[in-house]
């Protein structure tokens, strides 16, 4: 078999033939390609699978629910070299099938991808911010951390070589199976082609399965996801800034610079927060390279992998720094007859520097609670 066609399926009885026929008379203009359908479908409790399989379609169900989970399982049952998909709403140019196989086959790429963005986008056939903002921002972050070429991110037309797919560990089971696919295929080196396509409105009484802002934010959590080295990176560099700064402002106290004010208790303020917020940022990729196969830098490897009892200790002086604060604090309070205090400068400065490895030692602790639940 050379080419498998998947469809994904949930209550699609208006289209699916629609899109079955369109797929086919595209394929059939090569009378020497060996294809299938499949229809892959998600729990449907109308007409769809009936349908499907009197026009000659393999109907694979797939228990779990999702985007991504019927996908995967019509792509795991499909007998051909290339696995072609696209949804079965009619919204996409199916007539551009063996266009993309052709194309797909012919450079021996390992994915093809049918452009939406450089073809012919129909009335009312994409929400506004999908056009403009969602897809736009979420292909361009793509490119950048991923060093990807693509112009359509968001694509739900797509060809694949199978034996390439099967080394990618595609996991996904909802709408952001779409963004694994491409960064695990640019991560793994993967060659790619675009053809131009387009987009057709979906049939006006059709229940979208797209939810927005929550499918939007999926995707973007993914893309993020993979690349727990952006926030160590930007974690470390907002911590190492904000508390070099703060430094300078214990030692000098408040100073003019030209005709500003600057390292007073406002700005000692906010440079504490920003320390903590770079604390939260690294510590956030310390519990990402967990789960993930990218290395961290040595500070960080190091942290992950401090001893227990180095951790235990870590914890109990800062600790017991935290209260000898407390406890000057309270005795400065005391010996002024419990009135009114001006420490708020010194105190600033003691809990930037007691916070941040306070935070750095509770994620640490957190992060070796999920280390130890991974390895059992």
């Amino acid at each position: 078999m050379d080419l498998t066609f998947v469809f994904p399926c949930l209550n699609e009885s208006r289209t699916i033939a629609l899109c079955i026929n369109a797929v086919r008379a595209s394929l059939e203009a090569d009378p020497s390609l060996k294809y299938e359908i499949v229809v892959a479908d998600n729990g449907s409790t109308d007409d769809s699978r009936q349908i499907a399989t009197s026009l000659g379609a393999r109907v694979v169900p797939v228990p779990q629910r999702g985007y991504g989970a019927a996908l995967r399982g019509g792509i795991e049952a499909a007998e051909g070299k290339y696995v072609m998909f696209a949804d079965a709403d009619g919204t996409y140019f199916y007539e551009n099938a063996l266009e993309l196989y052709k194309t797909t086959s012919a450079a021996g790429a390992d994915m093809g991808i049918a452009s939406r963005m450089k073809g012919k986008i129909e009335p009312g056939a994409m929400p506004f911010l999908h056009r403009i903002l969602g897809t736009p921002v979420l292909t361009t972050l793509i490119n950048v951390l991923f060093k990807g070429k693509l112009s359509d991110c968001n694509s739900g037309f797509r060809c694949l070589k199978k034996t390439a797919y099967l080394t990618w560990d595609i996991r996904a089971s909802g709408m952001e199976f779409a963004s694994e696919l491409l960064i695990k295929a640019l991560k793994n080196k993967a060659s790619t082609v675009e053809i131009v396509s387009g987009l057709r409105p979906a049939p006006v009484d059709r229940v979208p399965h797209l939810r927005t802002w929550r499918d939007g934010m999926r995707h973007l959590l993914f893309i993020l996801s993979e690349r727990p080295r952006l926030f160590e990176l930007k974690g470390l560099t907002l911590i190492i800034l904000a508390s070099l700064l703060q430094a300078v402002a214990a030692i000098t106290g408040p100073i003019n610079l030209a005709g500003l004010n600057i390292f007073n208790i406002h700005s000692q303020v906010l440079l504490m927060l920003a320390a903590l917020l770079g604390t939260q940022i690294y510590m956030l990729s310390a519990a990402m390279f967990l789960q993930k196969t990218e290395k961290p830098r040595s500070i960080t490897r190091k942290l992950i992998e401090m001893d227990e009892g180095s951790l235990f200790f870590l914890l109990a002086s800062l600790l017991t720094a935290i209260g000898g604060v407390i406890a000057w604090l309270f005795t400065v309070w005391a010996l002024s007859g419990f009135g009114g205090l001006n420490e708020a400068g010194p105190l600033v400065i003691w809990l930037h520097f007691l916070a941040v490895p306070a935070v750095i030692a509770f994620g640490l602790l957190g992060v070796h609670i999920l280390r130890k639940g991974r390895l059992g």
